[in-house]
């Protein structure tokens, strides 16, 4: 007995959702490994403490400010 073709289209797309979301966890877990702490987020004031860099119009160096 030959199997329906919409049966067949149905089970591939579940397939291919389980497949999609098992590689999705399996992404986020080694990730999570390989990075386990947050990223540092850079306080605003010691942003502005720094040297902003502007581009010399003449040689086209850029350099601080």
């Amino acid at each position: 007995m030959p199997f329906p073709a919409v049966l067949a289209w149905t089970l591939g797309a579940l397939g291919a959702a389980a497949l999609t979301r098992l590689i999705s966890k399996e992404w986020e877990r080694v990730n999570a490994t390989l990075h386990p702490q947050e990223p540092v987020r850079v306080d605003k004031t010691v942003r502005e403490s720094l040297p902003m860099l502007r581009r010399d119009p003449r040689t086209g160096i850029y350099r601080p400010d």
